[in-house]
């Protein structure tokens, strides 16, 4: 199976590069042979934080958790509506990131970042249609014209009727970022947590491991609703989303399977989707704090279960790496 148009949003050293596969991958190589990489430059530092979360935590899907593929865009059919899609879209995410006011500029830069560059011009057209629409109302500051939503985003819709009007993979690629600042700095949040709360007899170092341990599958669970938001895309090729799906799914199971099933239905569910779909907004005065208090909670309350799974994750790693020398 050929994927024609993959877009790959990690960046190494400057430039697109695609990770080798695993072990574990390569039976799934199917999904992504002789790929064609949009070779766009990607200095943005959120993609860079994302993929080395990705890295460390779960490297065995590195090549995979940032997969797009629009059969529109491939075959050049419903070209307007997939415009459209996308820059609601891109509205979406900065909306949930409390920016209501959107320019035409941050929406040609965003979309370059997700999707394949287009012409400004193209940009300015739809959303121009989307204000004789009423999906959208400008407002102008000088020669700046910004863009906003006429009425709220809709929460609580099913997720088949909201993907027909909004792309949600870069509000969910926001979400990630966040997460993956929380995981790439767990250290000093646990350090200070310890010093505002105590820690007890608990040892700093496993707090901090358990800590990116939840924060790791946060953020693996935030790809996998992503990538289920996708699947029910007008737009997309639903069969390799399925595969990718599977993929990301026996990931967070090797992680999570022996942990607590409040834990897994109540925090890391509510932080792994984005608000339209029940999960918390993360954009609060205090909502980082608040949250880093409750992950560190969990991580001391869950201490034994958080234990347990990276021990036993350990050994089927090192179970996997014996069948493959043998």
């Amino acid at each position: 199976m050929e994927l024609k148009n993959y877009h790959y949003l990690g960046v190494e050293n400057n430039r697109m590069t695609l990770p080798n596969l695993s072990e574990k991958m390569e039976k799934d190589k199917r999904i992504i042979e002789t790929p064609k990489l949009e070779r766009i430059e990607k200095t943005n530092s959120s993609f860079r934080l994302i993929d080395n979360v990705i890295q460390d935590f779960a490297p065995e899907i590195s090549c995979l958790y940032q997969y797009r593929e629009d059969e529109a865009e491939e075959q050049q059919i419903k070209t307007g509506l997939l415009h459209e899609n996308r820059i609601l879209g891109i509205i979406l995410k900065f909306y949930l990131e409390g920016q209501k006011k959107v320019s035409t500029t941050e929406v040609e830069e965003e979309y370059g970042r997700y999707f394949k560059n287009v012409a400004r011009s193209t940009i300015s057209t739809y959303l121009n249609m989307l204000n004789k629409e009423s999906i959208l109302y400008k407002e102008r500051n000088g020669r700046i014209v910004y863009y906003i939503f006429s009425e709220e985003p809709p929460k609580g819709i099913n997720p088949f009727w909201f993907t027909r009007t909004f792309c949600t993979a870069p509000a969910y690629f926001s979400r990630a970022t966040f997460f993956s600042w929380l995981y790439s700095e767990a250290e000093k949040h646990v350090e200070q947590s310890i010093e505002e709360y105590g820690n007890g007899d608990n040892n700093i170092d496993i707090l901090f491991q358990n800590f990116k341990l939840i924060t790791g599958i946060i953020i693996l669970n935030i790809f996998r609703n992503r990538i289920s938001k996708c699947m029910l895309c007008q737009f997309s090729k639903k069969e390799n989303y399925c595969n990718l799906r599977e993929i990301i799914q026996n990931a967070i199971k090797d992680r999570s399977d022996v942990l607590s099933q409040e834990m897994l239905s109540s925090l890391i569910k509510k932080c792994s989707e984005i608000p339209m779909f029940g999960g918390i907004n993360i954009k609060g005065n205090n909502i980082k704090k608040d949250l880093v208090k409750e992950i560190v909670r969990s991580v001391i309350n869950y201490k034994q279960d958080l234990e347990f799974q990276r021990m036993l994750f350990l050994r089927r790693q090192e179970l996997r790496l014996k069948q493959k020398r043998g």
